[in-house]
């Protein structure tokens, strides 16, 4: 959530992070450009061209480095160590053959060196010079947000001595498990790290776990993402667990304005659920009876009424998933989704950072579909369908020979 400062994106590519953050700035009601500083770093010279240009499109203006000088494994391009009040970045994962020697020589290592492969001199693993970089530009009260590769939560070897000395330090805030095919061109899972140096006194002993990896939208078959809405029900999880009870009640307020109703939400889920079987049996009726000419038309009209329905349907549920757990706005524990964990309870854990090992398992839910009344359904559909296919079949073979083309 950045207002104002420096914000650093050390492998900022076509630059994203700054996009959504100066969106994010402006939807506040400020202007970016006025706010905020843009560096980045970039050691493919055409990626950074693309960022420039993205930058400008949007409106906005950054200072961005590329080549050998803005290779942040051994440089610190903007002398920003310390400096910034944002740092977000999607990293390449599992880098190796990072020359350890010049790694150590430029520092921003505030807990050492990961581990380094002594005949070759390189560190074969280039993660957690990554989390460490990241860290060491926050200045006393920043904040950072960064993706990185699942298996850096619990990574052993030296790794584990760098990720004890960064907990206790008690800025990890927030640490997030995403699930499969959130990446255009990857289907790995990863995790999102979240930083905070101006941390509640009263929770600098905690972080917040939350396992995301059940919840989100299907796209098709290699992509799924989070709805806007989606978003702000984990956003929602985070203000409940920093306190910002108001921000929870406006989303709340939010869901209220966008479905037109202040009635209870799972009162409106099982409304227009109700609405939706309503309007599929009118279709079936409608166009029992119809030509094939006919029927597609009415049956388009009908499938435009349902997705509009769906739309609305898809929030109501989403914002019945959040107060369900949530109410009027009281933190909790839920199993499977969210846990608060102090460092105590992660030092039993030696020192693991996955949402998983604290969140535990969620119970099964009722889905409150009848079982046996819908195999009756999907059977009926099945004969319906099966008829229209005898019938289309029977009609392809009267065309066929017609024209002399059945034997």
């Amino acid at each position: 959530e950045p207002t104002s400062g420096v914000l650093l994106d050390p492998a900022c590519g076509s630059g994203g992070m700054f996009i959504q953050s100066g969106d994010f700035v402006n939807q506040t009601g400020m202007n970016a450009n006025s706010t905020m500083t843009f560096y980045g770093q970039e050691k493919v010279d055409y990626n950074a061209k693309l960022c420039l240009m993205n930058m400008a499109v949007h409106g906005l203006t950054g200072i961005i480095k590329s080549g050998d000088e803005a290779n942040t494994f051994y440089h610190d391009a903007h002398h920003l160590a310390g400096q910034c009040d944002y740092v977000m970045a999607n990293p390449p994962f599992n880098v190796d053959k990072v020359r350890a020697e010049e790694c150590q020589s430029a520092g921003r290592l505030p807990f050492g060196m990961p581990s380094v492969n002594q005949k070759k001199k390189e560190v074969s693993n280039a993660n957690y010079l990554w989390i460490s970089y990241f860290y060491s530009y926050l200045n006393d009260r920043g904040r950072a947000g960064f993706v990185m590769a699942s298996s850096a939560t619990d990574s052993q070897s030296k790794d584990v001595d760098i990720r004890e000395k960064l907990i206790k330090t008690g800025h990890v805030d927030v640490m997030v498990s995403v699930g499969n095919n959130f990446f255009y061109t990857k289907s790995l899972p990863c995790s999102l790290w979240f930083f905070d140096k101006g941390k509640a006194v009263e929770l600098q002993d905690k972080v917040l776990f939350i396992d995301a990896r059940n919840y989100y939208t299907v796209v098709d078959r290699t992509l799924n993402e989070w709805t806007e809405w989606q978003l702000k029900n984990l956003n929602a999880i985070v203000w409940l667990y920093r306190g910002e009870v108001e921000k929870y009640q406006d989303l709340l307020a939010a869901y209220h304005t966008a479905l037109g109703s202040d009635d209870p939400f799972a009162e409106q889920v099982q409304n227009l659920l109700d609405q939706e079987k309503a309007l599929q049996e009118e279709k079936k009726e409608a166009v029992k009876d119809l030509p094939k000419k006919e029927k597609k038309n009415v049956e388009a009209a009908f499938d435009e009424k349902l997705a509009k329905l769906t739309d609305i349907l898809t929030v109501a549920k989403d914002a019945d998933w959040l107060y369900s757990k949530f109410g009027d706005g009281v933190y909790a524990d839920i199993p499977g989704l969210c846990k608060i964990a102090t460092i105590d309870e992660i030092e039993e854990k030696n020192w693991s950072l996955t949402p998983g090992a604290y969140v535990g398992v969620a119970p099964e839910e009722d889905d409150g579909v009848d079982f046996t009344a819908r195999m009756k359904e999907i059977h009926q559909e099945l004969l319906t369908l099966q008829a229209e296919s005898n019938e289309l079949m029977d009609t392809i073979v009267k065309d066929m020979e017609a024209m002399g083309l059945w034997l």
